[in-house]
């Protein structure tokens, strides 16, 4: 693998099916009460400039399930929050630490980030990309279903982060991949051309009506209308995405058994109705629990070598 973790783009198929297998029995360990304090004594700088749950729980708890120490800093209470160059808070940092993790607005301040730094930076969320969180929804799926090749999976939605990572992620993991977004809201124009590429135009479709999508889906997945940092046109994108909610009777469209997933937060009767959110509500907690396993792959593979 990669010295650090910033985006799927950068993953082969093989480094998506390791953490995905490192997980795997990460989730077996801590089940079975098995000891996989893999990084005992190193420790884990967490850069938040957006707030959270899952993000900041899940690798607070992971890097402590794992034996290190995690070190949680706000941007607004940090100097990088206070105008300190990027490329000094990653010298400083690591000169103190084993890995960072950082959860911001810009693509390009998680790549400069890295660019300076000597210890693995692992992305925790940006506008451009979500990888820890669809390395969670492809853990989830291949449990449900078994595997990933040959699948199909929708997203219905707005063309953001996590667009933008499930198109890679399910591509590279051999699934077929159909999104439905409205006009003007398409995924980044990189993922795009990734999409569009010898070896993945086949098996990729951009769509403008969730039925569509959704027509034989294995998977569909979901998420809010207006993301973090978004709040201001919460009413226009209320009218932009009128018609692309994740109903029973989308559902009927999509093959018998199909999962739902859904990163969460949820605005039940919007993106998705509180009846289809109830009925495949143990598929999306699954899916919720499984960013601490996945991460913990992530971790343990980046910080430690792999090496127990």
């Amino acid at each position: 693998m990669k010295k650090d973790l910033l985006k799927l783009l950068d993953l082969t198929r093989e480094d998506i099916e390791k953490i995905l297998n490192v997980g795997d029995q990460m989730k077996y360990n801590q089940k079975h009460g098995l000891p996989h304090n893999y990084l005992q004594g190193k420790t884990l700088a967490m850069i938040f400039e957006k707030n959270s749950t899952r993000t900041r729980v899940s690798f607070e708890a992971g890097m402590y399930q794992l034996g290190g120490h995690p070190i949680f800093l706000s941007g607004k209470e940090s100097q990088i929050g206070r105008g300190e160059p990027i490329e000094d808070t990653a010298r400083v940092l690591s000169r103190y630490c084993d890995g960072i993790m950082i959860r911001t607005f810009a693509q390009e301040e998680v790549e400069q980030l890295a660019q300076y730094a000597d210890i693995p930076v692992i992305n925790g969320l940006t506008d451009f990309a979500h990888p820890c969180q669809v390395l969670a929804d492809l853990m989830t799926i291949r449990e449900r279903m078994t595997r990933l090749e040959g699948l199909k999976l929708c997203f219905i939605g707005d063309g953001n982060n996590m667009a933008n990572s499930l198109i890679v992620g399910g591509l590279k993991c051999g699934m077929e991949v159909s999104v439905a977004c409205p006009e003007g809201y398409d995924p980044d124009q990189r993922v795009l051309d990734f999409a569009q590429s010898k070896g993945c135009a086949k098996n990729f479709s951009l769509v403008r009506t969730p039925e569509e999508a959704a027509r034989q889906a294995d998977v569909v997945i979901t998420d809010v209308w207006a993301s973090m940092g978004q709040e201001e046109e919460a009413q226009k994108r209320r009218a932009a995405f009128a018609g692309f909610q994740v109903s029973d009777a989308l559902m009927r469209l999509a093959n018998p058994g199909a999962m739902v997933q859904h990163c969460l937060p949820a605005h039940r009767g919007e993106e998705i109705t509180a009846e289809v959110f109830e009925a495949h509500a143990q598929e999306i907690f699954d899916e919720a629990e499984n960013r601490l396993h996945a991460q913990k792959a992530v971790m343990y593979l980046l910080m430690n070598g792999g090496e127990g």
